[in-house]
C-alpha cells in the first residue's frame, strides 16, 4: 500500500469531480471547486471520519469492498478503479514480464499484416518489431538503446520524436504517453524498469513532472492520430490494438478509412517503401 500515493489520487479525483456530476446542488456558499470530502464520504457509504483519515495518509488498509465503494462513488473509470486497488495493495501477484520476447501467435499474426503499417510494442513503449509499412510510416523505431527505446521517454527528451505530429496535437499526446507510462509504474513497482525510466523523466522533464503530479489514468493505448509525413503530407489514421496480456505486449495496426485522402496516401507509402526524408 503506497499511502502517499493513495492519499493524493483520491484528492486530485475528488477535486475534479464536480457536484453536477453526482445530482448534488453547488449552492452559493461553496468555495471549492469539487466535491467535499463528506460528499464524497456519503456517495462511497462510509464515515467521514474514515474518508478523511485516508487523504491524510493516516487512515487504514482499506478492504476490497471500501475500494469498490470509493471507485463507486468517485465515478472511477474501469482503468481508474484497477488503479486504486493497486494503490491500496490489491493489484494481483506480480509475474516476471518478458517485454523483449514477442509470443509466437503475435507474431504469426503479424506476418499476415506485410502490406500494413504494424508494429509491436511492451509497456514501456518500446517498439520491438515493425512491418516495412510500419517503417515507412513511422520511422525505424527499433533500433534505440538504453532509456532511448522508451517512445514514452523519448517524446519527453528529443524534440526529434514529435516532429512528424502536428504541434497542436502535442498535449494530447504528451498526456496520453504520461498515463501509460503511469499505468506500467504501478503495475511493476519501485525497483522496476518503469520506475527507472519515471525517475529520469521527472529530473528531466518539467512537462512530464506536471502531468505526473496528475495521476494520469491510461485510456485508449492508441488513439486515432494525425502523423505528418515528409513524403506525403498529414495522414488522419486509426489504430487497432491487440493487447497480449501474458507477455504485456500490444500489436498496433494503422488504418485509414477507404475513399479518404489518408487511405491514398498509406497506398502510396506502400510503393514508396521506407526511405524517409
Amino acid at each position: 500500500m503506497d499511502r502517499a500515493r493513495l492519499a493524493d489520487f483520491l484528492r486530485t479525483r475528488r477535486e475534479a469531480l464536480q457536484p453536477e456530476d453526482v445530482g448534488l446542488p453547488r449552492g452559493r456558499r461553496r468555495r471549492t471547486g469539487g466535491l467535499r470530502r463528506e460528499e464524497v464520504a456519503a456517495l462511497s457509504d462510509m464515515s467521514t471520519d474514515y474518508y478523511s483519515r485516508l487523504e491524510q495518509q493516516r487512515g487504514p488498509h482499506p478492504s476490497e469492498q471500501m475500494l469498490a465503494a470509493l471507485a463507486r462513488g468517485l465515478r472511477l473509470s474501469l482503468d481508474e478503479r484497477d488503479h486504486l486497488f493497486r494503490l491500496a495493495g490489491h493489484a494481483t501477484p506480480r509475474r516476471v514480464r518478458r517485454t523483449d520476447h514477442i509470443n509466437p501467435g503475435m507474431m504469426r499474426i503479424l506476418d499476415r499484416l506485410a502490406d500494413t503499417p504494424a508494429q509491436v510494442v511492451n509497456l514501456l513503449g518500446e517498439t520491438l518489431t515493425q512491418t516495412r509499412p510500419a517503417v515507412a510510416l513511422l520511422g525505424d523505431e527499433s533500433g534505440y538503446t538504453g532509456l532511448a527505446r522508451s517512445l514514452h521517454y523519448r517524446w519527453f527528451t528529443d524534440p526529434a520524436a514529435r516532429l512528424s505530429y502536428p504541434e497542436e496535437d502535442h498535449p494530447t499526446h504528451s498526456r496520453l504517453i504520461a498515463a501509460h507510462l503511469h499505468g506500467a509504474y504501478t503495475r511493476d513497482g519501485r525497483g522496476s524498469r518503469a520506475a527507472g525510466i519515471v525517475d529520469a523523466l521527472l529530473a528531466a522533464s518539467p512537462e512530464f513532472a506536471e502531468i505526473w503530479r496528475e495521476h494520469p489514468v491510461p485510456g485508449p493505448y492508441c488513439a486515432p492520430k494525425r502523423i505528418r509525413h515528409p513524403r506525403v503530407g498529414l495522414l488522419e489514421l486509426h489504430c487497432q490494438t491487440l493487447v497480449d496480456p501474458d507477455q504485456s505486449q500490444a500489436l498496433l495496426v494503422y488504418t485509414a478509412a477507404p475513399g479518404s485522402e489518408s487511405y491514398e496516401k498509406l497506398q502510396l507509402l506502400s510503393v514508396v517503401g521506407d526511405q524517409r526524408l
